[in-house]
């Protein structure tokens, strides 16, 4: 009898423990199913957003009356944010697709600051209606390489979780969608000569846009050294370097590192200023986890504080498979500086850094005199919409919509069964930004 008991618990123990395995496995495949849909959303609304963009700066052009004219800019505007948005909700935080971004960028703020003055007394100029002429064709070409990568995911079923490995494991997948990307990106590329005046100057990316870093400018030797170090690789065979922007302080040093005895690669670029890597990715096979997403946090944590990267708070955090994806920004008295960003992803076999973003925050970051705000939290308080219920609230700086750094008070509330991040301009009251959260609230954890 004993005996079968005994047999009954264990059969028991065993149906538990596949039960458990089967709802793990199924959560699972329910997360990674939710992160390609929002992939797929993104990207066919890019495509959409961009046939919008490319028909109305065509409905601009056609347009005689001022009075239309600036709220058909307006418009253009509003989609070229949307196309924007769209974009970084892709996964493609690692892979090089800052000119479309930015390109996309200048047409928005080319747009908006022309709709925003008195087209009756200033009207556009023949210059300006040359750019809008130029940008008619360019949004052409765009819009047909993205219908081309849209055809072909479509046609061929293929996934937005695929880029994600692809672009950060060693895996031979297929590399349709990523191919296609980089097509967009060298088509972007060869408008760089496209004049939008003077109102664009802040939204280019030059490397000018390096001179807050502090040290000394190195040599090809030591971004050699700090490559190796920052990479973790003891005994690289191989060794690559390529200097861009030849006699600029601001410029910077490509590096690429094989590991010895292994297929392990990792490619960077440097600072040549201060030797701050700009961007790094280790690419490897990533096995299986061995360590939590927490784990995986402090050691980020770890790695910012020994490459001098200081004043950072975690900002958000999530687990793809077998990697931590973590965003950091700065904050400094309390108040969270939105623009210094550094994106991070960590492997959860070994704990160490296979993926670096640190562009944004060497450009934007700096010594800031953050000013009281202007008006009380209270002040602010009355500017929300009274059915949204007020769950946290602080300090941050952001961008706003003419790419200018301000101080706002940020409010997380709910309505209904939606979560919002609302920001108010601390000096006054206006309502600069409104955005929806998709995923959980994230926690903020200092780095000290």
């Amino acid at each position: 009898m004993l005996r079968g008991i005994l047999i009954g618990v264990l059969t028991l123990g065993i149906a538990g423990v596949a039960f458990w395995g089967y709802q793990e496995h199924k959560e699972k495949n329910a997360v990674l199913l939710n992160a390609e849909n929002n992939y797929q959303r993104a990207f066919h609304d890019l495509t959409y957003q961009v046939d919008l963009l490319h028909d109305q700066i065509g409905t601009t052009l056609a347009m005689n009356s001022q009075e239309s004219l600036s709220p058909a800019l307006a418009e253009v505007w509003r989609i070229t944010s949307e196309a924007h948005s769209d974009v970084g909700q892709l996964p493609l935080t690692l892979l090089p697709f800052n000119k479309t971004e930015e390109f996309l960028a200048n047409i928005g703020d080319f747009s908006y600051r022309t709709a925003v003055r008195d087209l009756n007394k200033e009207p556009l100029s023949e210059d300006e209606y040359k750019t809008l002429k130029k940008l008619y064709k360019e949004a052409a070409d765009i819009q047909d390489e993205l219908r081309n990568v849209q055809h072909l995911v479509l046609e061929n079923n293929l996934r937005w979780m695929d880029v994600e490995m692809a672009l950060a494991t060693d895996k031979q997948l297929d590399n349709t969608i990523i191919d296609g990307l980089k097509t967009v990106e060298d088509k972007v590329k060869g408008y760089q000569e496209t004049s939008f005046g003077v109102t664009s100057v802040n939204m280019e990316k030059k490397d000018e846009n390096f001179k807050n870093l502090k040290g000394k400018t190195i040599s090809e030797k030591e971004a050699e050294e700090i490559a190796k170090e920052f990479a973790e690789f003891k005994n690289p065979v191989e060794v690559k370097i390529t200097e861009n922007g030849k006699g600029s302080n601001y410029g910077f040093y490509s590096v690429t590192l094989k590991e010895e005895g292994t297929d392990v690669e990792a490619s960077m670029d440097i600072t040549k200023k201060g030797g701050y890597p700009i961007w790094s990715i280790v690419s490897r096979e990533v096995k299986e986890d061995k360590i939590s997403l927490n784990e995986a946090n402090n050691q980020a944590v770890k790695f910012l504080k020994d490459h001098d990267f200081k004043n950072l708070a975690l900002f958000e955090s999530m687990q793809y498979e077998n990697m931590g994806v973590f965003n950091f920004v700065t904050e400094i008295g309390g108040v969270k500086i939105y623009p210094d960003s550094i994106k991070m992803k960590v492997a959860l076999d070994n704990g160490n850094v296979i993926g670096f973003a640190a562009e944004d925050y060497l450009m934007a970051n700096t010594e800031r005199e953050i000013k009281d705000p202007a008006i009380s939290k209270e002040e602010a308080l009355k500017k929300i919409n009274k059915q949204v219920d007020i769950m946290d609230d602080g300090l941050a700086i952001i961008l706003n919509d003419l790419n200018e750094e301000v101080l706002c008070y940020e409010f997380i509330g709910t309505l209904g069964e939606d979560t919002y991040r609302i920001y108010i301009n601390a000096d006054n009251g206006i309502e600069e930004k409104v955005e929806k959260l998709k995923n959980a609230e994230p926690v903020y954890e200092e780095v000290v």
